[in-house]
């Protein structure tokens, strides 16, 4: 069994506790379950389950820390690792910027958990996944998709007395459809706590509609336009900019730093509509109620009408810099507005419907400048109407530029980072001046 209560993985990890010889000892326990089903040419490629459950052990001695982990729990073995561990504590060098370990901390409880997806079986997985495929048969168009679910907990225990524990779910599903020849792509994306929320089969008919309407797509000169990025699109593009880390800003390797020193905490950053925030109980997006080092999560904004509010601070730079601790975003949900997709396109005289980017790449940390190219559905808007699409483009933009170009958001939606793996809750966006670089032939 992967998947142990609170009260099994407070028992396990007493009894670990117990062996330590340590000056400080903290240990950690996961476990995990779940399955996945992989898909290409309309036809399932792989199906698998998951089943781990492993336990890790941090001895320290001064500021010398070892750690060591194991997969089995019997006695002997449990006191071994623990052993293990503060052999290898005695070899490691000084740590210099080790903090000790947490006391005892106050936890409110995650609402991560969804007994829906943690019930999830091969059988529910492959039905959701014909659901996808009836689509793509019906459109003759060829599909390749991915569908995963996952049940998992973590716990830590260390020997100043803290104990922490949260148990999670989660379902993802991506699904990239093209036409026979090749010439037409789309793609969908979702992610839920719930699986009663996953409707593959209206994913993939979005996808679907984005592989036959890319057809036969123009090439048009690359330079700046306005742009509308669906939430997928706006994911990719934000997400390299969600760390907020006060160390790398006072240090100079951010965006969030400050030319001749010092960082833009209070600072006005972008457009006065933008506002992104992390909040643990978000129920479309909820997250952990701690951190690894033991720290309360807590709702936190980071940008406020525009306004950088917060940095966040490990606990040795905030000791350093003599502030509070501030941990960094659990998860991440940026406010929208009251446009639909739909109203921004009628609004729109001349410009560009982005549906997804790819093979983004880093140009410059400390603007935040960023490389990649649109795929999946991109089409030219003309007087409010989407006439046709278009050859993909490389762009070169940052996300701060382009969230001082705001004109317009929607209602926030949950998307995936395929990257990552991670969800966030962003809303479509309409911009003004997003740069386009090049074209690319690429479908």
């Amino acid at each position: 069994m992967s998947i142990l209560s609170k009260e099994e993985a407070q028992a396990l990890l007493k009894k670990v506790l117990s062996y330590s010889k340590a000056d400080e000892c903290e240990i950690g326990l996961s476990g995990r379950e779940g399955g996945n089903i992989r898909y290409a040419l309309n036809a399932v490629s792989t199906a698998g389950d998951i089943s781990t459950l492993t336990l890790s052990v941090s001895s320290t001695f001064g500021k010398k820390t070892g750690t060591a982990t194991i997969n089995e729990f019997d006695d002997a073995a449990l006191e071994r690792v623990v052993r293990r561990a503060e052999e290898l504590a005695q070899l490691a060098p000084e740590n210099r910027e080790y903090m000790p370990l947490l006391g005892p901390q106050t936890f409110a409880e995650s609402i991560e958990y969804n007994a829906n997806t943690a019930a999830m079986t091969p059988e529910s997985r492959a039905e959701l996944v014909a659901k996808s495929l009836e689509v793509t048969k019906q459109a003759n168009l060829i599909a390749a998709g991915f569908l995963e679910n996952s049940n998992g907990f973590n716990a830590i225990m260390n020997s100043k007395g803290l104990f922490a524990y949260n148990k999670a779910s989660n379902v993802i599903f991506s699904v990239t459809t093209r036409n026979q020849a090749g010439t037409g792509s789309g793609y969908a994306a979702r992610g839920f706590t719930d699986v009663k929320k996953l409707d593959t089969n209206s994913a993939t008919r979005v996808a679907a509609m984005k592989a036959s309407s890319s057809v036969d797509a123009k090439a048009i000169e690359p330079g700046k336009y306005t742009v509308i990025l669906e939430p997928v699109a706006a994911t990719y593009m934000m997400e390299s900019m969600f760390r907020f880390d006060a160390r790398m800003a006072e240090e100079g390797r951010s965006f969030l730093s400050k030319k001749g020193g010092g960082t833009r905490m209070g600072e006005k950053l972008v457009d006065d509509k933008v506002t992104i925030y992390s909040d643990p109980f978000n129920t479309d997006l909820p997250g952990a109620t701690w951190d690894r080092d033991g720290l309360p999560l807590e709702k936190t904004y980071w940008i406020q009408n525009g306004v950088v509010k917060n940095l966040s601070y490990s606990r040795y730079w905030a000791e350093k810099k003599g502030v509070k601790p501030v941990p960094g975003p659990s998860n991440i949900i940026m406010e929208g507005g009251d446009s639909s997709l739909e109203e921004m396109i009628k609004n729109t005289e001349r410009g560009i419907l982005v549906s997804r980017l790819w093979y983004i790449r880093m140009v410059d940390p400390q603007s935040l400048l960023l490389t990649g190219l649109t795929r999946d559905g991109t089409y030219y808007i003309e007087n409010g109407k989407i006439k046709f699409p278009v050859k993909n483009f490389r762009f070169n933009e940052s996300p701060v530029i382009m969230l001082n170009n705001v004109e317009a958001l929607g209602k926030p939606e949950r998307s995936i980072s395929v990257e990552s793996y991670r969800s966030y809750m962003i809303p479509p966006m309409k911009l003004r001046d997003f740069t386009f670089s090049s074209l690319s032939d690429a479908v």
